[in-house]
């Protein structure tokens, strides 16, 4: 087994241990103790949560509060914690905090799972990872379950509270209130909003970036990645904001509009029920559920600096200037990169969506696309369709998750083997366009 693990690549063997995660915890929540007594649950509800927990996704069939017991509500509340760090960052950070020995091959697995550019502090970094991790969630538990002993007796606001935080925090947009309704009952709760908001906000912008404005303060000093980020971030918040309210008018206040900015960036809570929103207004949802969080955070989608590279390349090819930002040359090879991975998203949502728009041929294009859009982003925000799809539909979704949760191009990699030759054939000009 030792062998055969050596000749796969740190690709596929983080594919193969997300894969893992999921059947053992929908093993574990197949197991009568995980599920209410008063409750029955079938194999594909388990696997879609469980999937949908490592993926860090928040679509759900059933819902978690009313269906999983509390032992069933820990094992989805761990597999959020693997699925937002990644079971290798994770497993290789605690050997690293314990003091045990990391070896080179850890170390590669390690540099493919955070998508870091270097080996060089790699063991530094999942340490710093860890402990910006925890602790934001920690802090994110005690102010909620201030915020929730308003609602709930202690015990309960204390378990509602350190869910809601890790919930938060990766992204994943599930909960156990059990309404049912996401957050909709919490809509006029400011504190709750904002606070979420901001785990969310601090979970999707990564852990490199929080790190570094952490140790340098200043802008002019961060790395163009950093101000990439924090660009992109605050011009998606302010533009979705504006976006949402403008196509959804009186139906959404300010905050409500917000949130539902801050939300579609793959966090997945909702204060306003999104079967109600226009037409236009899903398809601004579904544009920023596309473009997702940023790299190495715990967030999914296509990410905003490959949007960002990409807005680039475009103004670099109409202005026949050389792409750069921030007084940086961006490299070709980033603006190839980012081409593909776009493209790679965009052939997954049409693909995804004609499929499941042949199973369900009762149900709104629209809905579908939203849903679809939702999973590859690792979203999971809904029209209200999932509980709804059939078994083969559903598990087309986890699929789906599962893709967003790697990345298009990380899963198209996974069979590509390097050339056994370094021969180069001759160019040919192609006329484009």
């Amino acid at each position: 087994m030792y062998h055969i693990l050596k000749k796969i690549s740190p690709g596929q063997l983080i594919a193969f241990g997300f894969g893992l995660v999921i059947c053992i915890g929908t093993v574990l929540l197949s197991l009568p103790v995980a599920q209410k007594p008063e409750v029955t649950t079938d194999f594909m509800d388990n696997l879609f949560t469980a999937a949908s927990a490592v993926c860090v996704t928040g679509l759900l069939t059933v819902d978690l509060g009313s269906t999983y017991s509390l032992f069933g509500q820990i094992v989805v509340a761990v597999l959020i914690q693997i699925g937002g760090l990644g079971i290798t960052s994770l497993g290789v950070g605690i050997i690293a905090l314990s003091g045990g020995r990391v070896n080179f091959r850890e170390r590669i697995l390690l540099k493919e799972a955070l998508n870091y550019p270097t080996l060089k502090d790699i063991l530094p970094l999942i340490r710093s990872v860890l402990l910006v991790t925890f602790g934001i969630e920690f802090a994110g538990a005690v102010l909620s379950f201030l915020i929730f002993l308003r609602y709930y007796p202690v015990s309960r606001a204390l378990g509602t509270a350190v869910f809601h935080s890790i919930a938060a925090f990766n992204n994943a947009g599930l909960d156990i209130f059990g309404l049912g309704s996401s957050m909709v009952s919490y809509a006029d709760d400011v504190a709750l909003n904002l606070l979420t908001c901001a785990l969310i906000i601090l979970g999707g912008t990564g852990f490199f970036v929080i790190m570094e404005v952490c140790r340098k303060h200043s802008f002019r000093r961060f790395s163009l990645h950093t101000k990439v980020v924090l660009t992109m971030t605050g011009i998606l918040l302010v533009v979705g904001t504006l976006l949402i309210k403008l196509t959804e008018g009186g139906n959404i206040g300010w905050l409500d509009a917000f949130f539902a900015s801050v939300t579609a960036r793959t966090a997945g809570f909702a204060t306003v029920p999104f079967a109600q929103f226009s037409h236009a207004g899903l398809l601004v949802m579904m544009v920023l559920m596309f473009i997702g969080a940023s790299p190495g955070s715990t967030g999914g989608g296509m990410k905003t600096t490959t949007f960002f590279v990409l807005f680039r390349s475009l103004l670099s090819a109409s202005t026949n200037h050389p792409p750069e930002a921030f007084r940086r040359r961006i490299p070709e090879e980033s603006l190839h990169r980012a081409l593909v991975i776009i493209s790679l998203g965009m052939i997954v949502v049409i693909t995804v969506t004609g499929l499941v728009s042949m199973l369900e041929p009762d149900l709104a294009p629209e809905d579908i696309a939203f849903e679809v859009v939702s999973a590859v982003g690792t979203v999971g925000l809904t029209t209200g369709i999932t509980p709804h799809l059939s078994h083969a539909s559903q598990f087309v979704l986890v699929i789906t998750m599962f893709i967003g949760r790697l990345g298009p191009m990380s899963v198209a990699s996974l069979w590509v083997r390097e050339p056994d030759t370094d021969i180069s054939l001759p160019e040919e000009n192609l006329p484009i366009g």
